[in-house]
């Protein structure tokens, strides 16, 4: 298993870690991104590390608006072997379980996996418990509801303050049990229980939105619905250049890891802005 501390951080150069997207699932909301086999997904999480991928981020259950619970057996079956045959063949990628559930985690840790990334962020008190024993990092998300209530009717009347301060609740009982927040991740939950202005909002935030300057920032926007509100890009598919387009602010706004589903034009993005720079 790889030393994940050097890469919980942006790159030397500022640009953000980029965090391969790989769904286990039937119904998660970007098709492209479903595997149904333990084959496909390995070929495919290769193919995102000789892209740029440092992260492959790997779920069971698809937490998109609208979407049901996943039993954690089955779950843990879906990730498991997925989780053990990318360990095998990429020794030093960084492997993330997006789970909700404690008991998925500590399998997925057991079997390879190096970080956590739990969308509920730690509303099963049991995932501290898994956090310290493993001495791995989390992400914590901030999500307002569940993924099959989270989009009705939505409010805040300071959207980026309250998310700040939900991230900084979790972000406590990690604290209050020995989890440094060098060893956090805070993602403001674009488009869990959030309209296109809340969404705006915190990402023009950047890292004000963190509780703390010693936590990381991750972004998940990729191919959202966001930018169906934004550009009437009704298809997932159609969704690529205005992910691009925010994903271009990233370096600027304090990223440190951008989870995305097409990693060749991320990479290219970023090395095309790197490139200016210089």
């Amino acid at each position: 298993m790889p030393d994940w501390r050097p890469i919980l951080r942006c790159r030397d150069d500022g640009n953000p870690r980029i965090m391969g997207i790989l769904n286990i699932t039937p119904d998660s909301f970007h098709s492209d991104s479903r595997y149904n086999s333990v084959e496909l997904a390995t070929e495919s999480a290769i193919s995102m590390s000789d892209e740029g991928a440092e992260w492959i981020d790997i779920g069971g259950e698809s937490t998109r608006p609208g979407a049901s619970e996943v039993d954690p057996q089955q779950e843990a079956l879906r990730v498991v072997p997925v989780i053990e045959a990318i360990r095998d063949e990429l020794p030093n990628i960084g492997i993330s379980i997006d789970t909700r559930r404690p008991s998925v985690a500590m399998e997925a840790l057991e079997s390879g996996a190096d970080m956590v990334n739990d969308v509920s962020s730690i509303s099963d008190p049991e995932m501290v418990e898994v956090v310290i024993e493993y001495d791995c990092p989390i992400c914590i998300m901030h999500m307002s509801g569940s993924p099959k209530n989270m989009q009705e009717n939505p409010r805040y009347d300071d959207v980026v303050y309250e998310v700040r301060e939900g991230l900084a609740k979790s972000a406590s009982i990690l604290n209050d049990n020995g989890v440094e927040n060098s060893r956090i991740i805070g993602d403001p939950g674009i488009g869990f229980g959030k309209l296109l202005e809340h969404n705006l909002s915190l990402l023009s935030a950047g890292r004000d939105v963190l509780p703390s300057e010693d936590m990381g920032l991750m972004w998940g926007v990729s191919r959202k619905s966001m930018f169906s509100d934004l550009l009437g890009r009704k298809s997932t598919n159609e969704r690529l250049a205005g992910t691009l387009g925010i994903a271009s602010q990233a370096r600027g706004l304090g990223v440190d890891i951008i989870r995305v589903h097409d990693v060749a034009e991320h990479a290219d993005l970023f090395a095309a802005i790197e490139s200016l720079r210089r």
